[in-house]
């Protein structure tokens, strides 16, 4: 199975993809240039330079003689990052995930933080299995039982991070994340539990942003930030209707959302977390409140 360890391919193909932007720039050629003289085409390149795939070692050598890039430590590197770049976890799933929400999961995996802001329902980080059996089959209606059952291990198997003491996570939720009843009382009354435990972790903090606020700053929806030890810059995944992300390694980016993730944070509820979830989860009723009948 895979593990959080293998997460570090994600920073080396970030780490990869830094230094040949650098050795191209260095030698003065373009992206056209060099996509001729390799015989590829210019989407080839211009995915390598984004990230977005990884790169053969053959294909880097020739790369790199092209550049004329001839210190053979910096070779070595290079190529040593191209090798590890390939080794990204979560591909036993390439079959029934998108290869945008494996990229996801890999630098997930790879973060020092974590900072995500949820509006409608937690984030897979933070869910149990009945709630993500309930929420993947509502928002997968056409996929077999088998693979909802897949994609509920990969989710399972991605909070094996949560464990990591070298890692912080924050996360912000709106107060309907904690009121909706995904799954039935049952369901939500262990999640809240069980959110309450990971809650009281000292690397993990969950703050809660109240229905007084009224609304905010982030009301246009969720969005995750990472941040890495490495020599990278910030990822930010900003998540749409259709259930897909907007990727973005742009500096300006990270910053303008770390601004408002620590503008929520100004807002929210941080003190005696784990105490108000389970008095929630005491408080839920078998019947929710219906504002059809409501008075």
């Amino acid at each position: 199975m895979t593990t959080a360890t293998a997460g570090s391919a994600a920073v080396q193909r970030l780490r990869l993809r830094t230094e040949l932007r650098e050795a191209r720039s260095d030698a003065g050629l373009t992206q056209r240039q060099v996509a001729d003289q390799m015989e590829w085409s210019p989407s080839k390149l211009l995915r390598i330079e984004a990230g977005e795939v990884g790169i053969s070692v053959n294909d880097l050598r020739s790369l790199l003689t092209f550049y004329q890039v001839q210190e053979t430590e910096r070779v070595e590197r290079l190529l040593a990052l191209a090798r590890g770049s390939r080794k990204m976890p979560f591909t036993e799933y390439r079959d029934i995930f998108h290869k945008d929400f494996l990229d996801f999961l890999a630098m997930e995996a790879s973060a020092w933080i974590n900072r995500t802001f949820q509006s409608l329902v937690l984030p897979g980080l933070l869910q149990t299995e009945e709630y993500a059996t309930t929420i993947i089959r509502t928002f997968s209606p056409d996929e077999s039982t088998e693979q909802v059952k897949r994609m509920v291990e990969a989710r399972m198997l991605r909070q094996d991070i949560l464990e990591r003491a070298d890692a912080e996570f924050y996360f912000i939720l709106d107060e309907s994340v904690i009121r909706r009843q995904v799954g039935g009382v049952k369901t939500m009354r262990a999640q809240l539990r069980t959110l309450a435990e990971i809650a009281a972790r000292p690397h993990v903090q969950v703050m809660i942003l109240p229905f007084s606020l009224g609304v905010h700053t982030a009301a246009a929806g969720p969005f995750t930030l990472f941040e890495f030890k490495e020599d990278v810059p910030a990822c930010l995944y900003l998540e749409n209707p259709r259930g897909s992300s907007t990727v973005s390694t742009q500096p300006e980016d990270a910053a303008n959302f770390i601004d408002l993730f620590q503008d929520l944070e100004s807002k929210v509820i941080k003190d005696d977390v784990p105490e108000i979830l389970l008095r929630v989860a005491d408080g839920l009723n078998t019947t929710p409140a219906d504002l059809r009948t409501a008075s």
